[in-house]
């Protein structure tokens, strides 16, 4: 996620204090990982500089005065851009999970052990995630339905991978 697009979108909502964006990004994005308010200044900073943002009011604080900043035009355009330019899907062509897979058939160690461990790893995350989703709200619920397909289609690997063990082990070592 680019941290500069989502505090210029947070901006568009109207003006803003750099603390208050920080919460707004915490309680919107950042359940499993909050910015650290530094992140959020940095970001407000280089924005500024490349006229994304201006200085929307001054306020006194308990130490330096305390800046209020709005988005700009170029900025709006800038969010509008972000908006509408796809992500670009991961295709996980070279998977570590793959690559732990093939070095275990090259160095003798069992395969299906490694498979077998993942597969529970991967289940009890999914077990996790599931009793997040149902305690949640909204946003938990759609974030843990990502994350939960993802697991799903890493699932269906593991096992077709695990069919295919013995012809793999050919191909490695051959």
């Amino acid at each position: 996620m680019s941290l500069g697009q989502t505090v210029l979108g947070l901006l568009e909502t109207g003006p803003s204090h750099g603390y208050t964006l920080k919460r707004a990004y915490d309680e919107q994005f950042g359940r499993d990982r909050p910015l650290h308010v530094g992140q959020v200044y940095a970001t407000l900073s280089r924005l500024l500089r490349n006229g994304l943002v201006e200085v929307d009011g001054t306020e006194p604080g308990g130490g330096p005065d305390r800046k209020r900043y709005a988005i700009t035009e170029a900025g709006v355009t800038d969010v509008r851009r972000w908006l509408a330019t796809p992500e670009k899907p991961d295709a996980y062509l070279q998977s570590t999970l793959y690559t732990k897979v093939v070095l275990a058939l090259l160095t003798g160690r069992p395969a299906a052990d490694l498979l077998d461990t993942q597969r529970g790893e991967h289940l009890r995350l999914m077990r996790e995630l599931t009793r997040r989703k149902t305690d949640g709200d909204l946003a938990d619920q759609l974030i843990c339905d990502h994350a939960l397909f993802h697991l799903e289609a890493d699932l269906r690997w593991l096992e077709l991978t695990a069919a295919r063990l013995d012809e793999l082990a050919k191909k490695v070592r051959s």
